[in-house]
């Protein structure tokens, strides 16, 4: 069984305390770097000011990237059927030759 960790995260200048897999601890921790390095990204770009808003645009990019990767995703899957579907006819055609 997995041992339980208590970890704390900061994420916009406040702490988190989360009980967690320690399986889970790594990627909780890169996540975290990563939420604060963009928000550091939004905050010089734009002069936004309220913390609320810049989580929310964070949120936003974070849901549009996995979002994209599920339609890149669905579209190779779809790519790659019609390909084994386009060599299965040929197969079929050398083989009843």
């Amino acid at each position: 069984m997995s041992e339980k960790l208590k970890i704390k995260l900061s994420i916009a200048n406040r702490v988190y305390p989360l009980t967690i897999e320690s399986s889970q601890e790594e990627g909780l921790r890169k996540a975290a770097q990563k939420i604060d390095a963009m928000i550091k990204q939004f905050e010089q770009s734009y002069s936004v000011r309220d913390k609320q808003d810049v989580l929310a645009m964070c949120a936003l990019q974070f849901a549009s990237q996995t979002e994209q990767k599920e339609i890149d995703k669905d579209n190779l899957s779809e790519e790659v059927e019609h390909k084994l579907i386009a060599m299965n006819q040929l197969l079929k055609e050398c083989l009843s030759s």
